[in-house]
């Protein structure tokens, strides 16, 4: 089955990242951004599972986007 997405928002002019979508099956954000390349030599992050990653999110993206609820 395909990832069923919606577009919620994003803060680029040219319409590439970052951007904001919804899986309009289990109700997850989605997150399309940059991703934090320096995060595996960075002792901060914590807990990193397998197949897991960092995304850099410019905060306006989140405080215009990010569902309230």
């Amino acid at each position: 089955m395909a990832l069923r997405v919606r577009l919620i928002g994003t803060t680029s002019d040219d319409g590439k990242c970052p951007t904001l979508y919804e899986d309009l099956d289990t109700g997850d954000i989605i997150v399309q951004g940059y991703t934090v390349t320096e995060a595996h030599k960075t002792k901060e992050f914590e807990n990193i599972l397998d197949g897991e990653s960092f995304v850099r999110v410019p905060r306006e993206l989140l405080t215009r986007f990010a569902p309230k609820e």
